[in-house]
């Protein structure tokens, strides 16, 4: 039996979390609502130090998807790359991929992300570890608000209209966020110890983004449609574009089924993160 200063005890054993389920819940339901307030500090703290250290500041969030979105604009209209006819301008359809794909990658890589950031920390501080999660969510909310002033100013530029189901796409864009979330979480432990897998992960984002209708409409094709459809980001990013831009949905029961998916593998990457973080934190301090 160990005490910690404020009267806290820990005690070590080798019987599994696993077979307590009935604890485990409980605690990490506490654990969750008493890392709220570390979050929100760990998130403020990120953003200042980042406009001090920067003077741009948070518009380097912007600055990616406008040079993909430029880029991809000059090459559609000067015939070198061929997307077809999309429901709105394609520069603003471009744009608004790219922020809804970028937003879901910096949540599948937020897990490992948060690891990184918070080495010193965690094994020297005890806290929930929620907290460095939840803070790195906070951030990509963030980012994606000043991404999408890009996404408003191009609408605007091009009268794009949109849909009263507007009101929708956070849904669709929580869903998105949290199924990449969950991703990153079931895969954590790995990636953290074994860095191929880390670089691996690299090089299949860049197939998977090619097998996501990001930058062109779902594929008439239907050898090609029925493998971008296999894609499970493919019916939350067209959502919440459609939800945004033409007021329905071409896959609504993909989303609904990927949505309710995304909650199962949350839920479970939760449970392998505090599984795995006593050995990661031993690993990697």
């Amino acid at each position: 039996m160990k005490k910690l200063p404020a009267d806290i005890e820990i005690t070590y054993g080798s019987r599994s979390r696993l077979r307590q389920p009935r604890t485990l819940f409980q605690e990490m339901l506490w654990d969750l609502w008493a890392s709220r307030e570390l979050a929100w500090r760990l998130l403020v703290r990120d953003i200042r130090g980042e406009f001090r250290s920067s003077f741009l500041g948070a518009f380097w969030a912007m600055i990616p998807p406008a040079l993909t979105a430029i880029g991809l604009t000059v090459a559609n209209r000067s015939g070198v790359l061929n997307v077809g006819e999309t429901s709105i301008p394609f520069p603003a359809y471009v744009m608004l991929g790219t922020v809804l794909w970028q937003t879901f990658l910096e949540a599948l890589n937020s897990p490992e992300k948060a690891l990184k950031s918070s080495k010193a920390m965690l094994d020297r501080v005890k806290f929930p570890h929620e907290a460095i999660i939840l803070a790195q969510i906070g951030r990509i909310l963030f980012d994606l608000i000043n991404k999408l002033i890009l996404v408003i100013v191009l609408f605007l530029l091009f009268r794009v209209a949109v849909s009263w189901t507007l009101l929708l796409a956070p849904i669709a864009i929580i869903s998105l966020v949290g199924f990449g979330v969950a991703i990153g979480l079931l895969l954590v432990p790995i990636i953290s110890l074994v860095q191929d897998v880390s670089r691996a992960m690299q090089v299949f984002q860049t197939v998977w983004f090619f097998l996501t209708p990001v930058i062109y409409p779902p594929p008439s094709n239907p050898y090609l449609a029925a493998i971008v459809n296999l894609n499970p980001v493919t019916p939350l990013l067209t959502t919440a574009r459609d939800w945004i831009t033409v007021g329905h949905t071409a896959q609504p029961i993909g989303f609904v089924l990927v949505s309710l998916l995304s909650i199962l593998l949350l839920f479970l990457g939760w449970i392998v993160f505090r599984v795995s973080m006593p050995y990661l934190i031993e690993r990697i301090s």
